[in-house]
């Protein structure tokens, strides 16, 4: 089994993994759309954090990680806890630097869910990272080792690189 991880998933994982991949999912874009109460906020002072929105034709990189069979359980149970802001499975197809084609699984943060917020002026999502941190540190750092791990891939993401900048 493969999981697709395309924000603190790349550079933070939490779990046992067998392999790691770069991957894009088609179709697809991050955006800092996800309230975070339990991570990079608290309930009183949310943080903001990436989900994924459709997008016809757009690209998301991210990491694949290949999990053992007898640890899929294990794993599931975890990234359940992990992701349980608002974010739901997903079966996705993603493809490989090698072309190869990967069913997945992601957790996507959609608009039926409460801590949803959606489209905001960067500016404004930038005011709220500057001030949000909750139990997985600080809602910056959050925002600038995603845009790290997207550089040192060779990734070019304009949402974040320009969340970052006004950072």
């Amino acid at each position: 089994m493969w999981i697709f991880g395309y924000g603190s998933l790349i550079f933070r994982p939490s779990f046992a993994y067998e392999e790691r991949r770069d991957a894009w999912l088609t179709g697809w874009v991050r955006r800092f759309w996800q309230s975070s109460t339990d991570h990079r906020g608290v309930p009183a002072a949310p943080g903001r954090v990436v989900t994924l929105v459709p997008e016809p034709g757009a690209r998301c990189w991210g990491m694949a990680y290949r999990i053992a069979t007898e640890r899929v359980e294990e794993v599931l149970a975890h990234l359940d806890y992990r992701e349980q802001n608002g974010y739901e499975r997903h079966r996705v197809i993603l493809e490989t630097r090698e072309a190869t084609l990967l069913d997945a699984l992601v957790y996507v943060a959609g608009p039926s869910n409460p801590h949803f917020l959606g489209p905001s002026p960067l500016e404004e999502i930038a005011a709220v990272v500057r001030s949000a941190h909750g139990p997985s540190g600080s809602n910056r750092d959050y925002v600038l080792r995603l845009a790290e791990a997207l550089a040192e891939a060779g990734e070019q993401d304009a949402h974040v690189m320009e969340l970052m900048r006004l950072l």
